[in-house]
């Protein structure tokens, strides 16, 4: 009888120090979303690749004006895309080589997309340009303006339209600044790898 009574105060002991144990819990990680959260927590404990660094970064140069302005302060999430897909739109940090600091552009094109250059002439001049289609869609800035790059940027993207057949290939993507000429981008660099890409960039626009 004495042996019966002592494991129904074993287990209550047991359930009461359960009950504890999930109230603290849940006022941590909100009530309900214990299981949920706690995954997560220890997923990113286990997976240290997915810890991701918040910065708060000050844009120089005017590759991006119209979105963002140089000046701007805009906050940066490096690591981000060890733990999340790339998706076209996004606009990123690029490790560029050579230059001390990382540039920031806009991602047009993802690894899949068919990728094409197609040949016209310039507004208002006797040159020709090259617009940039993406999925048969002419790719366009913030401003609703249609990319038109000259020679040097079509020599540098028609090798890559070339080398992959139309196609833009796994882990790679096409970056651009918000100028319809191009900038410091895959205008002047090519498709790039995403092993360069080391963050997002979140911003406010005026648009």
């Amino acid at each position: 009888m004495k042996k019966r009574k002592k494991i129904v105060l074993f287990i209550l002991l047991f359930l009461i120090l359960i009950s504890i144990g999930w109230l603290f819990f849940s006022r941590i990680v909100g009530i309900g979303g214990l299981t949920k959260n706690c995954f997560k927590i220890i997923t990113a404990v286990i997976n240290k690749e997915c810890f991701i660094e918040e910065r708060k970064v000050i844009v120089r140069g005017s590759s991006l004006q119209g979105l963002i302005e140089d000046g701007q302060t805009v906050k940066a999430f490096l690591n981000y895309y060890n733990c999340h897909k790339i998706e076209r739109g996004d606009v990123v940090l690029y490790n560029f080589a050579g230059k001390k600091d990382p540039v920031i552009k806009i991602v047009k094109g993802i690894d899949g997309d068919k990728f094409n250059l197609k040949k016209v002439p310039f507004a208002n001049a006797g040159q020709m340009g090259w617009y940039i289609l993406i999925n048969n869609e002419i790719v366009k800035n913030a401003q609703g303006e249609s990319y038109l790059i000259g020679e040097q940027g079509y020599s540098m993207l028609s090798l890559y339209e070339k080398d992959y057949k139309g196609k833009i290939p796994k882990d790679a993507y096409l970056l651009l600044g918000n100028l319809i000429g191009g900038s410091l981008d895959s205008t002047y660099f090519g498709l790039i790898d995403k092993s360069d890409i080391i963050g997002k960039v979140e911003y406010q626009s005026n648009l």
